[in-house]
């Protein structure tokens, strides 16, 4: 009886220290796995502005109240072709003179030291590009469909003698970027389509967040932030049609509502246009519009990328009419290549 009284006693203490010795050693492996070893940087994330899709429909829209704009830009063009291994080829910084009017206008003139490398024009429905860069065999003259889908000119139409130095290859990269470049692009990029509400294109709206450089002055070096966006989805969708996305709108959200980023995509799906807008500014003197100074256009099947900014935002002119017919004439009897006559004959073999 004796002996079976202590145990009995016994078993407390011992159950006692049972479970100090187990929550000891929870408590020592949780500090081991959650315990803080070091502190490390993570990219800030911005204060965000809230905002319905009203209010996204009035910043695309404020852009088509300009209804066209003239003014001298420098352009930075940069080929893409071999993106995929982490080489692009980026050409010399050159001027343009460029007039845009809705619907869809354009009539662009690059000049490098005054002389002019190409001229080209589009009436919304066709396009034009004269080529005077260079040596007789490099000049061209264009023409085309805005809504046409051509294939890339290759330079097999430009012989490359096996002895042609540097100066010359550049000279034909040149000419082939200029051939490629497509002037109604740039009247989608400066000139946003406004949203339609008529019914026949629908909306869907969402959030996203995306890790960016900080740009912000006084930002320390290599520095990342958080960058919260409203994403707003263009669809159209035929009766008894599956829906197809037009185009997808990028909102920045700091400091207020600003329309960052266009994207267009084909009846496939397929990326097209992607047009990134940068530092608003006041543009005009006499009419004036808070818009882009800095507009990137990047092509991805044309494997091309334009870097376009106004001269002086304080000398571009607003909403003026252009009379002239924005249809660029072969003056300089240059060679012809009529594109969709091109695109008959190889649809015609096939």
């Amino acid at each position: 009886m004796f002996n079976y009284l202590n145990a009995h006693r016994l078993a407390h203490p011992r159950l006692l220290l049972t479970v100090f010795v187990v929550f000891t050693l929870l408590t020592t492996s949780a500090c081991g796995l959650f315990g803080a070893k070091k502190k490390i940087q993570v990219p800030q994330l911005l204060p965000a502005t809230e905002a319905g899709r009203d209010r996204l429909f009035q910043e695309v829209n404020r852009f088509s109240t300009v209804t066209s704009i003239h003014g001298k830009i420098d352009i930075q063009f940069e080929d893409t072709s071999f993106a995929t291994y982490g080489i692009a080829d980026q050409y010399r910084l050159v001027d343009g003179d460029i007039t845009l009017q809705r619907p869809g206008k354009i009539y662009l003139i690059i000049q490098f030291l005054v002389v002019d490398l190409a001229q080209m024009t589009s009436d919304g429905e066709q396009f034009r590009v004269a080529v005077l860069k260079g040596d007789e065999k490099y000049r061209r003259f264009l023409k085309g469909t805005n809504n046409a889908v051509y294939k890339k000119l290759a330079d097999v139409d430009i012989a490359t003698p096996a002895s042609e130095n540097n100066e010359k290859k550049a000279e034909k990269q040149t000419v082939s970027a200029l051939s490629n470049l497509r002037p109604q692009h740039l009247t989608d990029a400066f000139m946003v389509r406004p949203i339609e509400t008529n019914g026949s294109l629908f909306y869907a709206q969402s959030e996203f967040f995306q890790e960016e450089t900080d740009t912000r002055r006084g930002a320390q070096k290599n520095s990342r932030i958080m960058r919260p966006y409203y994403v707003l989805d263009e669809f159209s969708q035929a009766q008894g049609a599956e829906a197809k996305l037009i185009r997808r709108l990028w909102f920045d959200r700091v400091s207020g509502i600003r329309l960052a980023r266009v994207q267009s995509y084909d009846d496939r799906g397929a990326l097209v246009t992607d047009v990134a807008y940068f530092n608003e500014k006041q543009l005009g003197a006499g009419p004036t519009a808070s818009l882009p100074s800095r507009i990137e256009i990047t092509r991805p099947q044309d494997q091309y990328k334009l870097s376009i900014t106004y001269q002086d935002a304080s000398s571009v002119e607003l909403n003026r009419t252009y009379p002239r017919p924005f249809v660029l004439e072969n003056k300089w009897g240059l060679p012809e290549v009529d594109l969709d006559a091109i695109n008959k004959k190889v649809t015609a073999n096939k």
